[in-house]
């Protein structure tokens, strides 16, 4: 049963590999424009992206219960009932963009947290208020998303993200670079593509939902109803946990940029390379974590605790041995990397100085990630989220925060990846142990 699974995750991850490396790549071609174009604004980007993603990815995380709910319906053959959790799911991503909408165009008090050049804070503004145009559309596809990796269905999405992307760096190298005819519009024009491109992302969904053979006996475009009070309950007793946690996950990562600020933009726009080449990097467990979760979550629908289990340990096995090898190539790798990234040699010092941290703590990331995934397989998201904001708030964004300006010989920005690397070796062990108990748990 381990090799069927294995083989099961290994199918279903690799689509979702090239699809979130496909919409990483829109985040490269950002860095890459705008690490030609200036390092303003590339500090702009650095700062504002920080901001989008820790809110774009908790709210993702909310409507991401759709995939668990989905999932154990489809292992306990309750099929007539996955076209209500869709339609649901898409109310509840409508209602969350609202706040999503009002913290991008208002992020005073996320800007209150550290001293940004003044340059750098106004372009960053106008790049978030761009993308805050996008972000009903975002949250709608990231539903549709969820429930196609339920049903066993990634391949559309690869193909989506893959043209989505590649539409992107058209668009915003025409607009950054002012190849259209008129100046170039930098980190505002990248604001602008990205936000187009979330709207394309959905038509293209929208589109396959009514055409595709495969969603037909789904029937997901008839049957519609207005939102109900305990659907939307449902889902945000599940999702909350999982949208708090990837807040937690990606905040203390990304809004590393804003305490960073302050030791000017060479060094933001370092840590935001090498924090670029983490999120890359951090594709490769996620799309093998998702995967897992669909397998664990059919699993337990069925109540076949057994095949739940190694198709948890299968996960773990698989993340962590890839991403012990991606550790090895980062570090081989470094110099080309860092300098198709930039040209200034100043921030090639300072990404060169923090990408042996990003090498060096993949097989525990791996791990961690594809645990905390596997328990929201069974449903378990309520421990798992105290579990990541003692790791990654406590251990690493207080304690980066202590080793970059307040430990005796503070460590500046390299603090902040030292810390980052111990809250995950923290969370690996917490999250694998709860992941232990728990199978063993239903399977007793």
């Amino acid at each position: 049963m381990f090799l069927r699974q294995f083989r099961l995750i290994l199918v279903h991850a690799w689509p979702m590999l090239v699809a979130q490396l496909a919409s990483m790549g829109m985040m490269v071609i950002d860095t890459v424009l705008l690490g030609h174009f200036g390092t303003e604004d590339l500090a702009a980007v650095a700062v504002g992206s920080g901001i989008y993603i820790a809110v774009i990815l908790a709210l993702a995380g909310v409507v991401q219960a759709v995939s668990p709910t989905v999932a154990h319906l489809k292992g306990a053959g309750r099929e007539s009932e996955l076209v209500g959790v869709l339609h649901q799911g898409f109310w509840l991503a409508l209602f969350l963009s609202i706040p999503g909408i009002v913290c991008l165009l208002y992020p005073d008090p996320l800007f209150a947290l550290s001293r940004i050049d003044p340059g750098v804070e106004a372009k960053a503004r106008a790049y978030l208020a761009m993308l805050a145009w996008g972000m009903p559309a975002s949250l709608l596809y990231r539903t549709f998303y969820a429930f196609c990796v339920a049903v066993g269905l990634p391949r559309p999405l690869m193909l989506i993200s893959l043209c989505c992307t590649m539409a992107h760096g058209l668009l915003a190298g025409v607009l950054v670079t002012g190849a259209w005819g008129g100046a170039g519009l930098g980190a505002l024009g990248c604001g602008i593509s990205n936000a187009l491109i979330g709207w394309l992302a959905l038509a293209s969904g929208a589109i396959y939902m009514i055409s595709s053979g495969a969603l037909k006996g789904y029937r997901l475009m008839r049957g519609w109803t207005a939102p109900r009070m305990d659907a939307q309950k449902s889902l945000l007793r599940l999702g909350v946990p999982m949208g708090l946690s990837s807040f937690v996950e990606i905040s203390a990562f990304t809004l590393i940029a804003l305490f960073v600020a302050q030791l000017g933009a060479p060094v933001v726009a370092g840590h935001r390379i090498v924090a670029n080449l983490a999120g890359i990097c951090y594709m490769l467990p996620l799309s093998l974590a998702v995967a897992t979760l669909a397998q664990v979550g059919l699993a337990a629908g069925a109540r076949d605790w057994p095949r739940a289990r190694i198709s948890a340990v299968a996960g773990i096995v698989i993340a962590s041995a890839v991403s012990t090898i991606l550790g090895l190539l980062l570090w081989l790798v470094e110099k080309p990397l860092v300098n198709a990234y930039t040209s200034d040699p100043t921030v090639r010092e300072v990404c060169l100085s923090l990408i042996v941290y990003l090498a060096a703590y993949q097989v525990f990331d791996a791990a961690q990630t594809v645990a905390a995934h596997a328990l929201r397989g069974y449903k378990v998201t309520f421990v798992p989220m105290l579990v990541h904001v003692g790791a990654f708030w406590g251990v690493g964004l207080f304690g980066g925060w202590w080793l970059a300006f307040r430990a005796p010989g503070p460590m500046g920005v390299a603090g902040f990846w030292v810390a980052s690397m111990l809250s995950l070796v923290f969370a690996a062990v917490l999250l694998g142990a709860l992941l232990w108990r728990t199978s063993r748990a239903l399977r007793d």
